[in-house]
């Protein structure tokens, strides 16, 4: 696509009707073509090698600082616990998880005992859940894997990617529109030179 469109533009050169407004839409299209074949993709990949390097950091920080424990059922609380309502929970770990009253252990050996969430199917008092906690033994999420940070810095170079190439081709049409309009004002400047006298040559006036 790319050669047909230089390839046009040095036929364009050498016609004798096309105008130097026509030549230079050509090579915008031809700038906005390269933006979007060349540029588009290589901010795309950097834009996901970056999210990659810094998700693969917190991926290893938060397994670092998050323990897996066994805690058992209590009871089931009265009300719905701010981490299961938490988005990122939901995301993370599943929409699909419920709320128990359960005990467990922090990591010095600490008895705890606390509202958790988790995506057991049996919640039944006295049920042994596996939960995750921080290094104060508090309830936390389940560290992200690696291939999930893999997937999302994916989706973000191509996000990034994508939306180079729209915006390269916004910038296009608005440099199109702009000589378009230049182009107009200059007929009507001609025109209005010209219009009173138009059909009148040779009437003697």
């Amino acid at each position: 696509m790319t050669v047909r469109v230089v390839l046009g533009i040095q036929r364009w050169r050498h016609n004798p009707v096309c105008r130097r407004t026509d030549r230079r839409e050509a090579w915008v299209a031809l700038a906005a073509l390269l933006l979007m074949l060349l540029a588009a993709p290589v901010l795309g990949w950097r834009v996901g090698s970056l999210t990659d390097d810094a998700l693969r950091q917190t991926v290893r920080t938060q397994h670092e600082r998050r323990h897996a424990t066994s805690a058992v059922v209590v009871r089931a609380p009265s009300g719905t616990s701010r981490f299961a309502q938490d988005p990122e929970a939901a995301v993370t770990e599943g929409s699909m998880r419920t709320s128990v009253v359960a005990d467990w252990r922090a990591p010095d050996g600490t008895a705890r005992t606390g509202t958790v969430s988790t995506a057991a199917t049996r919640t039944a008092p006295g049920t042994a859940i596996r939960i995750w906690t921080d290094d104060r033994g508090d309830p936390a999420m389940r560290p992200m894997d690696m291939s999930t940070a893999h997937t999302h810095a994916v989706l973000a170079g191509i996000g990034a990617a994508l939306v180079a190439g729209a915006l390269t081709e916004i910038a296009r049409r608005v440099v199109v529109w702009r000589m378009m309009q230049r182009r107009y004002a200059r007929l009507d400047r001609a025109w209005a030179e010209v219009g009173p006298d138009w059909g009148r040559t040779g009437t003697g006036s």
